[in-house]
């Protein structure tokens, strides 16, 4: 091959080698998703320990897999107060899930147990406002919605669930009612609190109340709704 022409393919692989490399560099990498895992969790009405809430319906294995949470002034008192996230996570559904739901807000938590990475879903139901949109990261005790009735079909009030099972979303039917899906609400936040704050629980009355709090709150009694015979609720 004449010196003139070697030298020519020689000039054409060290610019096709450059072109290659720049495209290898423009490439997007594939980065490994940030994990936003939670330094505790707070509750989701009264910021951050209930003040002013207590539970009008506890959590019941097969029949109420979360809890209803009240104002103590009765009725429609509550209606449109703040909802707030109970832990840094990140949104996976927000919007209207109809039936006995109402609009909806589920925020997926990652927190340390044991030294393992644990996730649970936290599900709001029953909102008047939505607002975060799914894939937002909300963090501890930032207002995701607003109390609310279901579109009227109860009092204002909000329902909350938390569950092991990451895969329930909206269609609760499908899956077992029990604790192999679903935590006691109240008493997985007593036992994930936030190192500064102090937990106070009490399963059966106001819980979450700061010691600080010396009168004694009175409640509405618990027979307030008048629910229609649906499944979500």
């Amino acid at each position: 091959m004449p010196p003139g022409k070697l030298l020519g393919w020689t000039a054409l692989f060290l610019v096709a080698g450059h072109v290659q490399a720049q495209i290898a560099l423009d490439r997007p990498r594939h980065i490994a998703p940030v994990i936003h895992l939670a330094d505790g969790f707070d509750f989701p009405v009264g910021k951050p320990d209930g003040r002013g809430y207590y539970k009008a319906r506890g959590f019941q294995v097969n029949s109420h897999p979360g809890e209803d949470w009240d104002g103590v002034g009765g009725g429609d008192s509550d209606f449109n107060d703040p909802i707030n996230s109970i832990a840094d996570g990140e949104v996976t559904f927000a919007g209207d899930a109809h039936s006995g739901w109402g609009n909806v807000v589920i925020v997926r938590h990652q927190f340390q147990e044991g030294g393992e990475t644990k996730a649970v879903n936290a599900l709001f139901g029953h909102l008047h406002a939505v607002l975060v949109r799914p894939g937002e990261i909300v963090r501890r005790g930032e207002q995701i919605g607003t109390m609310g009735t279901a579109h009227g079909q109860y009092e204002a009030h909000l329902h909350f669930e938390i569950r092991k099972n990451l895969a329930i979303g909206t269609n609760r039917s499908a899956y077992p009612c029990d604790l192999s899906c679903y935590y006691n609400p109240s008493l997985f936040i007593a036992a994930h609190r936030p190192v500064a704050l102090t937990a106070v629980s009490n399963d059966d009355a106001v819980i979450g109340l700061s010691r600080t709090l010396k009168a004694p709150v009175s409640r509405p009694s618990r027979a307030r709704f008048n629910r229609p015979a649906v499944l979500f609720y």
